[in-house]
């Protein structure tokens, strides 16, 4: 099976240029098989999204929620990184089958495991550009996959002729990774074969406000430029599918896209006003700008890796400085992508203010008040959204921020002032941090070039339905397989898998459990 990633496609886009003729390779799949709105994850953000579709399990059983976690008895965070993956992912699944697995640029890989082939990491960091050799499995790969980019420009440095170098860039990185991958579909024996583009995703952030003429921050510029991406990710399909032969294609997003309004939200503020925070001491925000002021661009990444420590200290110190935890009840890390309120636990956190036997009522209460407020359409409790031995590590209130005529507020961070606001025109821009002018959806799509009887899918049903394409042994898994049984021969991209006996599954359970899954 070949397993394309296109992430943040966004369904209504996809829809409307099938429909125009402009994505014909997906269009080709869609109407010899199956075309599907994807549910991704609470939140539909990136980390999390990608890692359900590849466990077939819900945050709160495979540990990814954030690219970040609390320190345990501090009030701090800590980078993850693959190793804090709990659950077996596909290409895991298959190498203890003895399958061969080729996996390029996945969020949240890295770094690299030891598979049965190849694998080149996703991105490790918001702030990597591109690989070094750390990235790869086997090393020895490297020379080959060298050029491989994630988005070869920062997010956060927006400025007069940024869109003009981002968008040759965006479509210069879809070029360079889909001629890597199909030299390695040619060359390399694989029965999976996983490779992810990005920039379907930095070009929405970004570009969306010039895309949509309707949009409360548009102007005018730029009015083709997320179409071009999809238009030449449609293409790299395209060559990747005629490269792979005849096997069973599955094209997946992670989420969607939609356009941001003017208005944005700053929790912190709103939880002052409630009384349950209150500012105090210093901010300690600057170090993080300043790292990001002197440090070039194309050694972040590299700086990342190499002082992971520092790099931590740093965002937590945007994150948490300023705030009196002695007189705080309830706190906010306020990311734009995650909305979510925090509980500062008696016995959980160093200066913990709410008991333990008033937890679930004020968490309860809280979110009733925060329903109330016209920016929040809903706070769920952890508990309600995930199941399963990590719930701990999530926040302990997720939010759905409301949409104003179809437009996502922004979460931003702020130490006091309003609750709410409007950006500036000269803020329209945006930026990460700083209110990108799309942001994230709950619906992605998902292509497959075989026929189904279903008429809805949630990311977790991805990884169930590749192993019962490959008709390989499931673990345990919250998703569902889309399809009834194995596919044989006469499918479109036809695949011939065998069926395994109970002792086969019982062998890759051996199997995964001597990696770590499954404690």
């Amino acid at each position: 099976m070949l397993l394309i990633g296109l992430d943040g496609m966004e369904p209504t886009l996809a829809e409307r240029w099938m429909a125009e003729g402009r994505l014909p390779n997906l269009a080709r799949i869609r109407d010899r098989g199956t075309y599907l709105r994807l549910t991704s994850t609470m939140p539909p953000a990136t980390l999390p999204a990608w890692t359900s579709c590849v466990t077939g399990v819900n945050p709160g059983r495979h540990g990814i929620f954030d690219f970040t976690e609390m320190v345990e008895g501090q009030y701090a965070i800590r980078f993850v990184n693959r190793a804090d993956r709990q659950a077996p992912a596909l290409w895991n699944v298959l190498s203890a089958t003895g399958r061969r697995v080729g996996v390029l640029g996945v969020p949240g890989t890295y770094p690299p495991e030891q598979v049965n082939g190849f694998m080149v990491s996703g991105f490790d960091s918001p702030v990597c550009t591109g690989i070094d050799r750390s990235f790869v499995f086997p090393p020895s790969l490297y020379p080959e996959v060298r050029e491989w980019p994630f988005a070869d420009i920062q997010e956060t440095d927006i400025g007069p002729g940024w869109h003009d170098r981002t968008l040759p860039s965006l479509l210069k990185g879809i070029e360079t990774k889909e001629r890597i991958a199909c030299a390695l579909l040619r060359r390399e024996p694989w029965d999976f074969f996983m490779v992810v583009f990005g920039e379907s995703d930095t070009v929405a952030h970004h570009f969306w406000m010039f895309h949509d003429a309707q949009s409360p921050r548009h102007r005018p510029g730029h009015e083709d430029a997320i179409r071009r991406v999809y238009e030449r990710l449609d293409a790299a399909v395209g060559a990747l599918i005629e490269v792979g032969g005849d096997r069973v294609v599955g094209v997946v997003s992670d989420h969607g896209f939609g356009g941001a309004g003017t208005g944005v939200v700053h929790l912190n503020n709103w939880l002052e006003e409630q009384g349950e925070l209150a500012f105090g001491g210093p901010e300690r925000s600057l170090a993080k700008k300043t790292a990001l002021a002197l440090a070039p661009e194309r050694w972040r990444g590299a700086l990342f890796r190499r002082f992971p420590g520092l790099s931590a200290k740093a965002e937590s110190g945007s994150r948490f400085a300023g705030i009196d935890w002695m007189r705080t009840r309830a706190w906010s890390e306020e990311l734009n992508y995650f909305p979510s309120i925090r509980i500062n636990l008696e016995g959980r956190e160093p200066m913990g203010q709410v008991p333990l036997k008033s937890y679930d009522a004020f968490c309860d209460e809280l979110c009733a008040r925060l329903e109330s407020w016209p920016v929040v359409r809903k706070a769920w409790r952890r508990a309600t959204v995930y199941h399963g031995p990590h719930v701990g590590h999530a926040p302990d209130i997720l939010l759905e921020l409301a949409l104003e005529d179809g437009y996502s507020h922004s979460c931003l961070r702020a130490r006091g002032g309003p609750s709410f606001r409007r950006l500036a025109p000269g803020e329209y821009l945006g930026g990460k941090e700083r209110g990108m002018n799309g942001n994230h959806r709950p619906e992605g799509v998902l292509f497959l070039s075989i026929p189904t009887s279903v008429g809805a899918a949630h990311i977790e049903d991805v990884g169930p339905t590749v192993l019962a394409v490959l008709g390989t042994p499931c673990p345990e898994m919250d998703g569902v397989s889309l399809i009834d049984a194995p596919v044989h021969g006469d499918a479109p991209f036809d695949s011939v898998p065998e069926t395994y006996s109970h002792e086969q599954a019982r062998t890759v359970e051996e199997r995964l459990r001597a990696l770590g899954y499954f404690e």
